[in-house]
């Protein structure tokens, strides 16, 4: 039989309340060291995952991959080579674009990297020249290092194809990778995706920022206009670097990419329109005057070969004379 006197039961309080002191006193000094002391990741993809490549950037300077532009970071990264023809000259147009709608946030809270995969022609000086041709602004790195570094870089972004990345070619993943970080959320996209839903992932998706939204029925959403073959071919391969009129497209520097294509199917042979979508890369090889004229023009960056067949061309051939024609009548045209 247990006998609990006054003394008894005291002396068991105190105990308690010496456990319970030293408890809290443990965890207070586990929190602190925690504080002190942080993980270097809260997320699997922390820098036991990436390789801490050495790189070189266009001004050259050394930085490494992830202690210097990816930890902590919103970033944007996408493999190039300077004398693409076809993919990467659309990729750093639409990244300009890009680049333009977020404004000055570029090198401050996100941050932009393109890696060659073609190191050997690709110096720090070739990249810049490249650089200065598609006039992008701070906050953008051109990088380049040792093939086999960049590869392995390449397979742990997902940004690898065995069979196609590793031929004799340079064909390569067209796919960017979005991502920050310090959440671990990372996402791959398209580099033909429209420039204000890539600057809305950058600048808030990924950034876990919340925006108010208006509570409306989707019964009073406007019908849709679908859009013809050729409009959807001009908006993923041409609308990179051509504007249509005054109104498309203000404040993200299209034009300067290059020209504004309403009333070029009154300004050009049909024929030849529908060759040099097909063929650019062909027709300035042959020192076609006109081709020649917008290569220099345009700060000699080359009209990409979109591989497309001559029925698409002639699509979106379509289409521009009929945007024309929207904004531009006939009748008013001819009294200027």
């Amino acid at each position: 039989m247990n006998v609990h006197t006054p003394r008894s039961r005291a002396l068991g309080m105190h105990l308690i309340l010496v456990l319970v002191v030293c408890l809290l006193a443990s965890q207070v000094l586990l929190a602190h060291e925690g504080v002190l002391a942080p993980t270097e990741s809260a997320t699997p993809w922390g820098g036991d995952y990436f390789p801490n490549t050495l790189l070189t950037d266009q001004d050259g300077q050394q930085v490494h991959f992830f202690d210097d532009l990816i930890k902590n970071k919103v970033v944007v990264i996408n493999f190039i080579f300077t004398s693409c023809s076809d993919s990467c000259p659309l990729e750093t147009a639409r990244l300009r674009q890009v680049q333009k709608l977020l404004g000055d946030r570029v090198g401050q809270d996100i941050f932009f990297y393109s890696i060659s995969i073609d190191p050997l022609s690709d110096t720090p000086e070739v990249l810049k020249a490249y650089a200065q041709r598609f006039k992008v602004g701070p906050g953008w790195k051109f990088l380049t290092g040792e093939f086999a570094d960049v590869t392995d870089l390449r397979k742990k972004l997902g940004l690898f194809i065995e069979g196609v990345d590793n031929g004799r070619s340079k064909d390569h993943n067209l796919s960017l990778i979005v991502g920050n970080q310090s959440t671990g959320r990372w996402m791959k996209a398209s580099p033909f995706e429209n420039p204000w839903i890539l600057a809305d992932q950058l600048a808030n998706t990924l950034q876990n920022w919340k925006k108010a939204s208006a509570e409306e029925s989707y019964a009073n959403a406007p019908e849709i206009r679908p859009p013809s073959n050729g409009e959807e071919l001009f908006r993923t391969r041409c609308a990179s670097c051509h504007s249509l009129g005054p109104m498309d497209g203000q404040g993200i520097g299209m034009r300067s990419i290059g020209p504004d294509l309403i009333g070029v199917t009154r300004q050009r042979d049909p024929a030849w329109l529908n060759r040099w979508i097909r063929e650019p890369d062909s027709m300035l090889k042959e020192k076609d005057p006109i081709a020649v004229e917008l290569f220099e023009r345009f700060d000699k960056i080359p009209m990409p070969n979109l591989r497309l067949d001559e029925k698409s061309a002639q699509s979106i051939v379509d289409f521009l004379q009929e945007e024309t024609e929207r904004q531009q009548p006939l009748q008013a045209a001819q009294a200027q």
